[in-house]
């Protein structure tokens, strides 16, 4: 069974992110979601809530893959994560070419520590191309209209974020 590690801190899950989980669950058995926690960062989402937004989404957009995932955490570096999952692949999407630089370097990195997981690139789709995180985020915080970027069940936890 092919295993892949996707890494991010899906704070909150975007279409991007959720595009690419799709395209992962196309070429690998079983997913791991890996949301990243640094102590030093405080998130919109508490690592629950990100994982049960994951799970929402993957299960409306893709209900026949929905056991194929799992949802973790990691505080380390990506590869040994990867590795303690026992994940032979690490998914990383791309946006633009600046991301492509970027995850090029990190790649390199990961392969001298550990060449024996591989990255594999996979392009977000045209309409997810210009969504991050943190515009979603500043976008909701101000009240704007996020629907167009995330999935239906974070829309609606973005929502109850603004209200409280």
């Amino acid at each position: 069974m092919t295993t892949a590690f996707y890494p991010g801190s899906f704070d909150p899950l975007t279409n991007g992110h959720l595009d690419v989980l799709v395209q992962a669950l196309n070429i690998a058995e079983r997913v791991i979601v890996a949301i990243g926690i640094h102590p030093g960062k405080a998130p919109l989402f508490s690592f629950e809530e990100r994982a049960e937004l994951i799970r929402n989404a993957l299960a409306d957009a893709m209900p026949q893959k929905s056991d194929s995932i799992s949802v973790v955490s990691f505080d380390n570096l990506v590869v040994d994560a990867a590795r303690m999952h026992g994940a032979a692949l690490l998914i990383r999407g791309l946006r633009d070419g600046t991301d492509l630089d970027y995850e090029m370097q990190m790649a390199g990195m990961n392969r001298q520590m550990a060449p024996d997981v591989q990255t594999i690139f996979l392009p977000a789709g045209t309409a997810s191309r210009p969504i991050t995180a943190t515009l979603v985020r500043q976008i909701a915080a101000m009240g704007g209209d996020v629907s167009a970027f995330v999935p239906a069940a974070v829309l609606k936890a973005l929502r109850s974020k603004r209200k409280s």
